[in-house]
C-alpha cells in the first residue's frame, strides 16, 4: 500500500500493514512445516480430515492450534498523530494489541490477497476472514499469552464495548467454539480508517452529519458571549458541560448548536429523536452506534427532541453520558430540564424564545442583502412585525419570492426575448407584495384544519360606508402598521403584559358589509383571513369547547393571520346567574375565552347582529367597536353603482337612483338582486333591463318575507312583468327597516 498524498490520515496504515506482513511471513513458514509440503496442492484441503492430520493434532499442546503461537515482541507502533489509526487509538483508548487486531480485520478490505493468505493459514479455503484463533496465533508468542489475550475479545473490552469489531459465527456451524468466530470490522470504523465519508445506514434514517463552515449565532449578545467563553474553555483543556436548549423547533436551537460546533471546529452529528421514536428503533444499540460514530468523527452531538425519548432510552442515554466522553453534547427539547426526571445529570439549561421584532427585522435585512435586495424601512418594519417567522422561514420566504419573480418573468414572455431564467438575484428584485405573499406561505398552516380560509377580494373602493365607520376601519390598519413604533421604539410593549393584540367588533344587521370590511383589512395588511367555524368549536361536552379554542389560538399564534369570529354572540354571550351545573360550565367557557383573547397578540375581528347580547367584559376588552348602519338612499345608490362588473351591459332604462330611493335593502341584498337580474338577462340574452331588476327585487323581498304592494310596483315600473304571486300588504308598500 502506497502513501496517499491526498489523504494524509491514511499514512499510518502503511506502518501497521508492514507489521502485519512481517507476521504473516513467519506464519506461512510455520504453516508449511505444520501442514506439510503436499497441503498446498491437496484438492480437498480443509474439507476432509486425513489420518496423519489426526495424529498430528493428538501430539499438539493444549491451548495451541495446529499452528503454534508465533508472535514476537515488536517495537511500539510508530503512528503519525494525524493518521486515522492514531486517532482511533486515542479516541477509544486502544492498546497496540487492539490496533493489530483491527489491522488483521481491515486487511481483506484493502487487499484481497489477504483472503487467500488467511484461508491457507486456517487450512480451509472457505475461511477467508480472520478468526479469533488466527489473530491470537499471529500476535501471541506462546500458549499462556494466547489464553491471557482472549480478554481483548470480552464483551466489556474496548473493541466490543465500543462497537468497533463484531464477532461473527459461521452460519453453517452455529454451535462452533468461540475461537472459530470471525473478526469483522464494523463499516463505520472501516470507512473512518480509509477516510471514506458517510454515515452508518442504521443511523442515516434518523441522523445527519453537518460540517459547519462559519459561525452564525443569531442570538442576543450576552448569551452569545457566554457560549463563546465555554468554547474557549474547551480549547484550553476544560471539559464543556452538557447543554440543554429549551424551546421549539425553528427558534434557533439547531443554528446555535451549529455555531458552537463551528467555533470548536468540529462536525456535528444531529440526531432527530422524534423520527427515531416514530420508527420504533431499538435505542440501546442505536445510542451505542451514535456514541461510536461521534467519537470516530471527534465531533459534537446534538440530540434534537430529547423529550421524545422513551424512559428506557433515557436511562440508556444517561449511562452513555456518565462519565463525559464527548467534547460537545447539546440536547434540545420543549419542556424544562427539571421535568426530564430520568436524565439525572448536570446540564446547563438555556431557554430560547421566538425571534422578537428587532431580531426578525435584522434577519429580513440580512437575507435580503444576501439576495442583493433591499426594502424601504417602512416595508421592512411591516413585514417583520406582521409575520412572526423563524430565521429559517425568513430565509425560505426570500428564496421563494425570488423564485416566484423569476417564474413571473418567464410567464410574461421575457424568456422569448432572451431573458435567462438563471439571472443573478440582483436582477430579480421581488416587489413588497411578492415578499408578503412568500411570507404568508411560510406561516403555519395548522389553522386551515380548524377554520375556513377566505381569499380577500375586496378593497377600499368596494366598501360603501359613512365617514365615521370608514375612519375607524382605517384606524385599525394604522394601529397594525405603526405597532413597531408604539410597542417597540416608544416602549409601550414593556408596559403591557397582556392586551397587545388588536381586536374589533363589527356590529350591524346582516348584509351591511361586516365580512367585506374584514376582507378589505386583510387585503390592506396583506395577511391571510380565517373564518372560525362555530360548528367546529362549540361542543355540548364539558371542556371540549375550551380545547377547541385553545387549538385555534395556539395555531393562530404562528399562522400570522387575521381571525374572523362570525356571529360572535354565540361564543361571547353574556354570563348568566348560576342556577345549575350547565350555567356554571357555560360561564367557564366565557371566562376561558376572555383569557385567551387577552393573551392573543394577533388580530381578531368579531361580527355580531346583536351587540347587546355580548358580555360586558368582552366589550370592555375590545379596542374598536364599529357600527355598520343600514344604508341610507345615498349609500344605497353608491352600492348599486359599484355592484356591476365592467363587462356587464346595462340597458338605458335602468334607473339605479329610483331603486336606491324606493327599495330599502342592505348591500348584501342588493348584491343578490343584481346577480339574479344578470341571470335573468342571460336567458334572453340581452342587457340587464329595469324589468329584470324589478323581477329580481320581487323575488328577494319575497325570500325575506317582506310584504310587497303590487300597485306600488306598477306605479314605479309600469312595464314590469308580474310573474310571481305576491302578498298584498295592508299597511305600507315598502316596510321600513
Amino acid at each position: 500500500m502506497e502513501a496517499d498524498t491526498n489523504y494524509p490520515g491514511r499514512s499510518g496504515l502503511l506502518n501497521v500493514f508492514h507489521r502485519l506482513d512481517a507476521r504473516l511471513k513467519r506464519a506461512i513458514l510455520a504453516a508449511e512445516a505444520a501442514y506439510g509440503p503436499e497441503a498446498i496442492t491437496h484438492p480437498y484441503r480443509g474439507l476432509q480430515i486425513q489420518l496423519d492430520e489426526v495424529e498430528r493434532l493428538l501430539q499438539g499442546t493444549p491451548g495451541e492450534s495446529i499452528l503454534p503461537p508465533m508472535g514476537v515482541e515488536l517495537p511500539p507502533i510508530a503512528l503519525p498523530p494525524s493518521s486515522t489509526v492514531s486517532q482511533l487509538q486515542q479516541a477509544f483508548g486502544l492498546s497496540d494489541f487492539d490496533i493489530e487486531i483491527v489491522t488483521i480485520a481491515l486487511a481483506p478490505e484493502v487487499d484481497l490477497r489477504y483472503e487467500r493468505l488467511y484461508a491457507y493459514l486456517q487450512d480451509d479455503v472457505t475461511r477467508k476472514r480472520p478468526s479469533i484463533d488466527l489473530a491470537l496465533t499471529l500476535l501471541c508468542p506462546n500458549a499462556p499469552t494466547k489464553l491471557d489475550r482472549r480478554t481483548h475479545f470480552a464483551p466489556d473490552a474496548p473493541l466490543l464495548h465500543h462497537g468497533l469489531v463484531q464477532l461473527v459465527t459461521d452460519v453453517q456451524v452455529p454451535q462452533a467454539a468461540a475461537l472459530s468466530q470471525f473478526i469483522r470490522l464494523e463499516p463505520p470504523v472501516r470507512r473512518f480508517l480509509l477516510q471514506q465519508p458517510g454515515l452508518d445506514p442504521p443511523l442515516a434514517v434518523c441522523c445527519e452529519l453537518l460540517r459547519p463552515q462559519a459561525q452564525k449565532w443569531g442570538l442576543d449578545t450576552p448569551l452569545q458571549q457566554r457560549l463563546q467563553a465555554l468554547v474557549q474553555q474547551t480549547a484550553e483543556g476544560h471539559p464543556l458541560p452538557y447543554l440543554y436548549f429549551q424551546g421549539q423547533t425553528g427558534w434557533g436551537l439547531r443554528a446555535t448548536a451549529l455555531s458552537l460546533a463551528a467555533a470548536a471546529n468540529r462536525p456535528l452529528l444531529t440526531v432527530h429523536v422524534e423520527t427515531a421514536a416514530a420508527l420504533k428503533l431499538d435505542w440501546v444499540p442505536l445510542l451505542q452506534r451514535i456514541w461510536r460514530d461521534v467519537r470516530l468523527l471527534q465531533g459534537g452531538l446534538y440530540l434534537e427532541g430529547v423529550d421524545h425519548l422513551p424512559a428506557l432510552a433515557q436511562r440508556a442515554l444517561m449511562q452513555q453520558l456518565q462519565p463525559p466522553q464527548l467534547p460537545l453534547v447539546v440536547m434540545a427539547g420543549q419542556p424544562p430540564w427539571s421535568s426530564l426526571t430520568t436524565l439525572s445529570i448536570d446540564a446547563i439549561a438555556i431557554p430560547f424564545h421566538p425571534p422578537d421584532f428587532a431580531q426578525r427585522r435584522q434577519l429580513w435585512q440580512h437575507h435580503l442583502a444576501q439576495a442583493q435586495m433591499a426594502l424601504p424601512p417602512a416595508e421592512l418594519d411591516a413585514i417583520a412585525d406582521r409575520f412572526r417567522l423563524t430565521a429559517g422561514q425568513i430565509d425560505q420566504a426570500v428564496q421563494a419570492a425570488c423564485t416566484a419573480t423569476r417564474w413571473q418573468r418567464l410567464s410574461t414572455g421575457n424568456a422569448a426575448q432572451g431573458t435567462d431564467a438563471t439571472d443573478a438575484p440582483d436582477t430579480l428584485s421581488p416587489s413588497p407584495p411578492d415578499l408578503f405573499a412568500a411570507a404568508r406561505t411560510q406561516s403555519d398552516q395548522g389553522l386551515s384544519t380548524l377554520a375556513a380560509k377566505i381569499t380577500p377580494k375586496y378593497h377600499w373602493p368596494d366598501l360603501i360606508l359613512p365617514p365615521e365607520p370608514m375612519r375607524q376601519l382605517r384606524a385599525i390598519c394604522h394601529q397594525v402598521k405603526y405597532r413597531p413604533t408604539v410597542y417597540g421604539k416608544w416602549g409601550f410593549g414593556q408596559k403591557l403584559g397582556l392586551g397587545k393584540g388588536l381586536n374589533a367588533l363589527f356590529s350591524g344587521v346582516p348584509g351591511t358589509g361586516k365580512t367585506m370590511a374584514a376582507e378589505v383589512i386583510a387585503n390592506e395588511l396583506q395577511l391571510d383571513l380565517y373564518k372560525i367555524d362555530l360548528s367546529q368549536v362549540v361542543s355540548k361536552y364539558i371542556g371540549e369547547t375550551e380545547k377547541n379554542l385553545d387549538r385555534i389560538f395556539t395555531a393562530a399564534e404562528t399562522a400570522n393571520s387575521i381571525l374572523l369570529f362570525d356571529e360572535a354572540d354565540a361564543l361571547f354571550g353574556k354570563r348568566s346567574e348560576v342556577k345549575d351545573a350547565h350555567d356554571r360550565y357555560a360561564n367557564l367557557e366565557v371566562a376561558y375565552l376572555l383569557q385567551k383573547m387577552e393573551e392573543f397578540e394577533g388580530i381578531s375581528l368579531l361580527t355580531s347582529n346583536f351587540r347587546q347580547n355580548l358580555d360586558d367584559a368582552f366589550v370592555r376588552r375590545i379596542r374598536f367597536i364599529i357600527e355598520f348602519p343600514f344604508p341610507e338612499a345615498e349609500y344605497r345608490h353608491r352600492i348599486w353603482q359599484g355592484i356591476w362588473p365592467a363587462q356587464l351591459p346595462l340597458a338605458a332604462d335602468v334607473d339605479l337612483q329610483r331603486l336606491a330611493d324606493h327599495v330599502k335593502l342592505a348591500g348584501g341584498n342588493i348584491r343578490n338582486i343584481a346577480l339574479a337580474a344578470a341571470f335573468l338577462a342571460a336567458e334572453t340574452p340581452e342587457p340587464v333591463t329595469m324589468n329584470h331588476l324589478v323581477r329580481a327585487t320581487r323575488r328577494e323581498l319575497q325570500k325575506m318575507g317582506r310584504l310587497v304592494n303590487e300597485a306600488e310596483f306598477a306605479k314605479l315600473w309600469p312595464s314590469a312583468d308580474s310573474e310571481i304571486p305576491l302578498l298584498t300588504p295592508t299597511k305600507t308598500a315598502f316596510p321600513k327597516v
